[in-house]
């Protein structure tokens, strides 16, 4: 009986939810897809222009603007280098934490901890100890792009591989007990382990680690504006820094930096769910 009380009244329940999303969400985002394709000062005046604004991101008067192509790329490579590192330095540290050893959830706490601080916070506390560890070299952060591509991965690394390294250990914890025992009673080595048992029954967390490092690298902000702001010469921008800049940095330009969010937008969930699809291929073989 209740149960059929409950489904008669489950599109009520649902209402209120789908309400706040609707304009939460779906209103705003809709609304600025369209205001891409105007230009505009605030979102009451706007004039519509086509696609022009589309265009504007790569040719300024006529002549190719290279600072969106060098964001993508710069973030592109960022986003899989800090991928790679924050899952396989959370991955290895899970691993030794699950082992038994004497203070497990002391460490675990001291890695987690960077994770409750802050983006800016953090980026703040971190230029001022590179710039003291450059010093007597004559260099800062924001000396060369690579500079501050090695400055934002360290800080995110250190930010990211704390939670990241939570929920392996989760992963890990879950992994029936008796597959591992009678993979040892056979005699299997611990490399055959780790490639033939662990890592096959961690896909679905190794998935959601990825997806997360994946989104977060190519969304990464607050880090960049705090720690370079795009320096030297936006040669360190990422790209949601870029359109942050092309929004309200430059007159006239609110159109381009929204046509630049949608196309960001569309880019991230391309990825997101390009990633989701050969990760759940894997987990199914």
């Amino acid at each position: 009986m209740n149960h059929k009380i409950m489904k008669r009244y489950f599109p009520l329940f649902v209402l209120p939810t789908l309400i706040a999303f609707a304009i939460g969400f779906i209103v705003p985002f809709a609304y600025g897809i369209f205001l891409s394709f105007c230009k505009f000062t605030t979102v009451s005046d706007w004039t519509w222009v086509g696609f022009k604004n589309y265009t504007r991101i790569l040719f300024v008067n006529g002549k190719l603007d290279t600072t969106f192509l060098h964001s993508l790329w710069y973030t592109a490579l960022f986003t899989i280098v800090s991928m790679t590192v924050i899952n396989v330095v959370s991955f290895t540290i899970a691993m030794l934490l699950t082992k038994g050893i004497r203070g497990t959830n002391l460490f675990r706490t001291v890695f987690f901890m960077p994770n409750l601080i802050g983006g800016i916070v953090l980026s703040y506390i971190w230029l001022m100890i590179f710039n003291a560890v450059l010093a007597p070299f004559s260099k800062t952060i924001i000396s060369t792009q690579w500079h501050a591509f090695i400055g934002l991965l360290i800080v995110v690394c250190w930010q990211q591989i704390g939670y990241m390294m939570i929920i392996y250990v989760a992963g890990i914890q879950n992994i029936p007990g008796e597959v591992i025992e009678s993979a040892k009673i056979d005699g299997a080595s611990g490399w055959s382990m780790l490639k033939h048992i662990t890592i096959p029954m961690l896909m679905p967390t190794i998935s959601t680690c990825t997806f997360l490092t994946l989104t977060n690298g190519f969304k990464l902000f607050d880090q960049n504006l705090a720690l370079t702001d795009g320096n030297p010469a936006k040669m360190s921008q990422l790209l949601a820094l870029n359109i942050y800049d092309t929004m309200y940095g430059m007159t006239g330009w609110q159109g381009v930096g929204q046509a630049k969010a949608v196309i960001f937008f569309i880019m991230v969930a391309v990825i997101a769910v390009a990633q989701n699809r050969l990760t759940t291929s894997k987990e199914v073989q």
